[in-house]
């Protein structure tokens, strides 16, 4: 029997709750992060993108687009409030659930919970239910498997929903720009535009031996992706080897306390996805940091605990930490990232010793949410 898989991601959503609990905010561009010089933005609403501001943006950079921003705390204890209202719903709808993040799941719906005859009723109930329970808007994706269902949701954007049916994924694979394709980052996107692969049917043209020849292992995946192939299941109990996140800047930073705000945010985005596991991990032992300078050299650095990390404010510590021992004179930085390994059972405390091949997760850090 084929998938029927939805992902929902919802719009802006730090963003979207700072406008729903302050109606002074409502209608007008808001960033949720630092608003220093050495600040960063978090989530932009979608009043503030028409300006260039993003997520991962310096803050005086965002400022200087839009001078009307205006900056809010995050309120991560909130945002993790609101989530578990919207997981509720997510599992209203489906049994199996995989959580990406607080704002954005896969739910497999091939068994019809609600009994409503089709994947996109369910979407669109899915979508009411949300808006009725928290005020906030999401999008959705409908297709028969993940990636095709990941790409749909971002089509119509906010409040969106889209389809892609079966007979539809192949013209519409080729007529889609390869920086489009989920997986295929900005530094790929560029080198696949020197070789004059601009679009899916370009890329549909290679042989799996060129794509793998070129870019190793991942041209198998793009090679298959390309195609409208992915037979990952919806796993709500997959166990990691490791969980991250990481931000290539727009600019290269070259302050130590911007890096240590980044490493902040990092660390939030890596316990929003401990909790989004729920009660499968518990934390890690074990933490690295990656920097990559601006002429791309990088390094790591990493240690090992006896007590797993589990909140924002102890990876965020430990990072500092890791981040002090490296050279930063005269140099700037491109890229920071950090990453919980190690993984133990939030219910055992012992290692997790069978993880599932190919499951590091790294997470594009603070999308552009919505």
């Amino acid at each position: 029997m084929m998938r029927k898989i939805i992902h929902v991601d919802m719009d802006a959503f730090y963003a979207a709750v700072e406008q729903r609990d302050h109606p002074h905010l409502r209608g007008k561009p808001v960033a949720v992060g630092g608003s220093s010089q050495r600040g960063v933005v978090a989530t932009a609403s979608y009043e503030a993108r028409p300006f260039g501001v993003r997520s991962a943006m310096p803050s005086w950079q965002a400022i200087r687009r839009c001078p009307d921003l205006i900056f809010v705390k995050p309120r991560f204890e909130v945002y993790r409030a609101v989530s578990q209202q919207i997981r509720a719903i997510f599992h209203e709808a489906a049994d199996l659930v995989e959580p990406l993040s607080l704002d954005e799941a896969y739910l497999d719906v091939t068994n019809d919970k609600w009994q409503l005859g089709s994947a996109t009723l369910v979407a669109q109930e899915v979508k009411r239910r949300i808006h009725e329970t928290t005020g906030l808007t999401a999008s959705a994706g409908v297709s028969y498997n993940k990636f095709l269902a990941k790409i749909a949701s971002d089509q119509r954007k906010p409040n969106g929903l889209f389809v892609i049916t079966p007979p539809e994924a192949e013209s519409f694979l080729e007529a889609l720009p390869v920086e489009k394709f989920h997986g295929i980052g900005k530094v790929t996107a560029a080198r696949l535009h020197q070789m004059n692969l601009r679009t899916g049917a370009d890329l549909k043209a290679c042989t799996e031996a060129d794509l793998t020849r070129w870019f190793g292992k991942v041209g198998k995946f793009y090679y298959q992706i390309v195609r409208g192939v992915d037979e990952r299941p919806v796993n709500p109990n997959r166990i990691r080897k490791s969980v991250g996140a990481e931000r290539t800047f727009s600019q290269n930073l070259t302050q130590l306390e911007a890096m240590k705000e980044v490493l902040g945010q990092l660390a939030e985005r890596i316990e929003d996805h401990l909790q989004a596991k729920e009660a499968t991990v518990g934390g890690g032992r074990t933490l690295t940091l990656k920097v990559r300078y601006g002429d791309f050299t990088q390094l790591t650095r990493s240690f090992t605990d006896t007590t797993p990390l589990h909140t924002a404010a102890a990876i965020a510590q430990a990072g500092v930490r890791l981040l002090q021992e490296v050279d930063l004179q005269e140099r700037d930085v491109r890229l920071l990232g950090l990453s919980v390994s190690n993984l133990v059972s939030e219910a055992s405390a012992l290692p997790e010793d069978q993880p599932t091949p190919g499951t590091q997760l790294v997470l594009p850090f603070l999308k552009a949410s919505g």
